[in-house]
């Protein structure tokens, strides 16, 4: 017996050290996998790093590629589009207008009642309208068609005192946030349907000409006075209110940028000054790119694997449409090379774009103490169920990475803008205050992008230049921005305008 008990108590404990060393080996095996995503991790921030000293490299290469722009087509990514608006509203608009914001599958119909300086905008009304998918895919006449019945519809519910002038056409802002190549004020050849729409036999037309067929097939006497996308709106909405706005910023799902330029700095203008002496150039900048902003292999992969290789590579750094995709790029190298999440990659980790960037905005704004925001959102959308708090708290340090490189490229693309302009200096900006109108969901609603791209625009000026820079929200600008564009640009300026509303 004495044996047998000396026999059990050697197995026991060699069962216990086997236990033990299996423990250890445990401990190793996630100790070495939790170094390999802190290197990951480490190495994403070090690639993503924006010091000011890059930042004013960045600057000064949006400044040359817009001046490149500017002097030939095709001299720089940027287009640098000349917009034919020369005309942008006083306030001393008066009477009542219409816009239409076309850029995705709904549209909006809007009426603006405008009453001059004392009046500014007196009423305004809008409606909005679903596209049937069939439209999407078929031919031009049935599309407009369908947008020139609901725009006829809505002007018949005009209430009392929401009356043009006798004699008078209504007017119309028309929003298009498609591909044109605009050739007049009123005027512009489609270059390409994006965002799911195919109609193959609008192309290369006048989408102005097909809207006013269209108008006049439903009865529906009305001049389209304006045409244009919805950042230059945006610039025309902030003007509205504010005499100081000289540039617009667009960032949402997508980004762009229009600046009011000098007229004489336009050489591609060929000597037609525009009335006004200044023009907006619609910039384009999505496709700025430039060997100074800070890429990573995960962005190289993203735009390898892109409908638009090698093109609009600063979106695809700075707008609200990729900033969850990269972070998703980064978490599933981290879950290959590392383990981050267990022996097995989550299969929905491996779909492309599956987390969207305000998912990632809730996870980097997630206050809670055990950070259940980011725990949530990872069982719901990557079915990820079992987190510890160590690893939500690396993933909002991610997000924090991807969005702080984006809000402050994004401030340098605006001190660009500023610098082109004369506008960064102390000497140039005593006079007056240059406001920038931004617009977008990404800019609205991802509050720790906007406050890091502002406070980034005061680091690269200085402290003294920045006093005179004011970033100023507008809300709605491709909406109402249009019609004040079809009251700018009106067939009626300088005839006294009287209507039936006071």
């Amino acid at each position: 017996m004495g044996k047998v008990a000396v026999g059990a108590a050697v197995i026991c404990a060699a069962a216990v050290c086997a236990a033990a060393a299996l423990v250890v080996r445990h401990r190793m095996k996630c100790s070495g996998r939790w170094a390999r995503a802190m290197a990951i991790l480490k190495d994403m921030e070090e690639k993503c790093g924006t010091p000011t000293g890059k930042l004013r490299q960045v600057v000064d290469a949006m400044t040359v590629e817009m001046h490149a722009g500017l002097a030939s087509e095709g001299g720089s990514k940027l287009k640098m589009l000349i917009s034919y608006v020369d005309n942008l509203p006083t306030g001393d608009e008066k009477g009542l207008f219409y816009a239409l914001d076309l850029g995705g599958t709904n549209f909006r119909v809007i009426r603006v009642l405008l009453g001059g300086k004392e009046g500014r905008v007196v009423k305004q009304e809008f409606e909005e309208v679903s596209i049937p998918p069939h439209l999407m895919t078929g031919s031009s006449d049935d599309l407009f068609d369908y947008i020139a019945a609901a725009l006829a519809k809505f002007v018949a519910t005009e209430g009392e005192g929401l009356h043009v002038s006798p004699g008078r056409q209504r007017e119309l802002g028309f929003t298009f946030s498609f591909p044109v190549r605009q050739t007049s004020i009123s005027s512009g050849n489609l270059i390409k349907w994006t965002k799911g729409f195919s109609i193959e036999d609008s192309v290369g037309q006048d989408v102005v000409a097909e809207l006013t067929k269209a108008m006049e097939r439903a009865g529906l006497d009305m001049r389209v006075a304006a045409l244009v996308n919805d950042t230059i709106g945006t610039l025309a909405g902030g003007r509205y209110s504010n005499q100081d706005v000289i540039a617009a910023v667009i960032l949402g799902t997508g980004t762009n940028a229009a600046y009011v330029e000098r007229a004489y700095a336009i050489p591609k203008w060929h000597g037609l000054l525009p009335k006004s002496g200044e023009m907006v150039i619609n910039m384009e900048w999505g496709n700025f790119r430039s060997s100074h902003l800070p890429l990573t292999e995960y962005d190289q992969a993203l735009d390898a694997e892109s409908l638009n290789p090698g093109e609009q590579i600063f979106e695809k750094v700075i707008s609200g449409m990729y900033l969850g995709e990269i972070v998703r790029r980064v978490l599933c190298h981290m879950a290959e090379e590392a383990a981050f999440f267990g022996d097995t990659v989550p299969p929905k980790l491996k779909i492309p774009f599956i987390l969207r960037t305000p998912d990632m905005s809730a996870m980097h704004h997630d206050t809670s103490s055990d950070l259940r925001v980011v725990g949530n959102k990872l069982k719901d959308i990557l079915e990820i169920p079992n987190t510890s708090l160590k690893m939500r708290e690396v993933i909002v340090e991610l997000c924090d990475i991807v969005a702080t490189r984006g809000a402050r490229l994004s401030a340098a693309g605006i001190v660009g803008i500023l610098k082109k302009l004369g506008r960064d200096t102390v000497k140039d900006v005593e006079k007056q205050k240059s406001v920038i109108a931004l617009d977008g969901g990404l800019y609205e609603h991802y509050t720790k992008f906007s406050t890091c791209m502002e406070n980034t625009v005061k680091e690269i000026l200085g402290e003294e230049v920045s006093e005179n820079i004011v970033i100023e929200h507008s809300n709605d600008g491709s909406g109402i921005g249009a019609a004040l564009l079809a009251a700018s640009h009106s067939q009626y300026l300088g005839i006294d305008e009287s209507f039936s509303t006071f």
